[in-house]
């Protein structure tokens, strides 16, 4: 696909979508505060993976993003009335943001846990076996400690997605060795080598790496 059908497509989605006024402003929210966000067709994807159990299961979710207002509101949609998020991010006035943009969409405050401490300090201290979907923003050099702590959080047929996990394809060059290329290669590899996984990997954002647990 050329670069001009694919933005086509985006732009024919992203117009025959109804999104919501919540979305909106946390999309502008997270502009104000510099934040990368999920495009419509991975958030899209994000709520499609939240569902994958069903609607009638207690089910949980992680976002681990600074913008959980907006990728929060993608993951609720899908999970099912009895679902739950939890949101992890170590800056507090961002949690604070989401919080406002839960509330304005109508979710219970009982839908939405906020942990605001550094992902790879609580995530070893989530249930095992409990998460639908996990979802990690991170630096690249964090990505293979968090390959390790998210694959056992998920139940089975639940799915962990890196965000941005493949750096526009510079893993595949391999004269660069810079310290977060090597990281992202690393957890690419060993993504590929857990057992019981199904690696799937899209060009979404900076490409998008999805684990799911068979």
């Amino acid at each position: 696909m050329t670069d001009t059908a694919y933005d086509a497509l985006r732009s024919y989605i992203e117009s025959t979508t109804d999104i919501p006024e919540a979305l909106t402003h946390a999309r502008r929210d997270a502009e104000e505060f510099g934040l990368t966000v999920p495009d419509e067709m991975t958030g899209q994807l994000l709520a499609t993976l939240a569902a994958g159990s069903g609607s009638d299961k207690s089910t949980g979710a992680v976002a681990v993003t600074p913008a959980a207002g907006v990728v929060g509101l993608y993951i609720l949609q899908g999970l099912g009335d009895k679902g739950t998020l939890t949101c992890v991010d170590p800056e507090v006035e961002h949690q604070t943001q989401a919080r406002a943009t839960f509330r304005a969409a109508g979710y219970a405050p009982s839908r939405v846990r906020f942990l605001p401490s550094r992902p790879l300090d609580v995530m070893g201290r989530l249930a095992a076996g409990s998460y639908q979907l996990v979802y990690a923003e991170v630096p690249p050099v964090e990505l293979p400690a968090v390959v390790e702590a998210g694959w056992p959080l998920l139940t089975s047929g639940g799915t962990l997605v890196l965000a941005d996990a493949l750096l526009d394809a510079t893993l595949a060059d391999e004269s660069r060795r810079d310290r977060a290329t090597l990281a992202a290669r690393e957890a690419d590899e060993l993504a590929r080598s857990l057992e019981g996984a199904l690696v799937t990997r899209l060009p979404l954002g900076a490409g998008l790496t999805l684990i799911t647990r068979r």
